[in-house]
């Protein structure tokens, strides 16, 4: 079975804010970024991966992110939300099953390892998953 997947069925959904709008959003984040000498950001609250894709999760029980790089953005999500987190989200989407245990963490791992200075979003981030972050990330985390 899988254990990371991308899925792009169904038409883009007419996104809440513009395509400027979700541009700024972004450019001042990476803005920021490069004058904080930070290569990768990991958001993990709802608040910033809709603010910054445009995509509103429900989790139930599952955990979701966006890494926000120079290059790309691109949402993680549970399988069980399907294509939907592609379809409405301005960036791209790295779908994660359950098959094997703590595939979130080889989701993050993929996008954003050996990127240098990580920034990463403690909101919804227990203990327990930010010390998985720090044993499988090569690059160093910043809070």
């Amino acid at each position: 079975m899988e254990n990371l997947k991308t899925m792009t069925n169904g038409a883009r959904a007419t996104p809440m804010f513009s395509a400027p709008e979700m541009a700024r959003r972004v450019n001042g984040l990476r803005v920021y970024m490069a004058e904080a000498g930070i290569t990768a950001v990991l958001f993990t609250s709802y608040h910033n991966i809709n603010y910054f894709s445009g995509f509103l999760y429900c989790s139930f029980g599952r955990p979701y992110g966006l890494v926000v790089t120079q290059e790309d953005f691109t949402t993680i999500s549970a399988n069980v939300d399907g294509g939907q987190p592609n379809r409405r989200s301005e960036g791209g989407n790295l779908v994660y099953t359950d098959w094997m245990r703590d595939n979130y963490f080889a989701a993050v791992k993929r996008l954003i390892a050996d990127r240098g200075r990580v920034g990463i979003e403690t909101d919804h981030l227990i203990v327990q998953n930010h010390q998985k972050l720090k044993a499988r990330l090569s690059a160093g985390i910043k809070r």
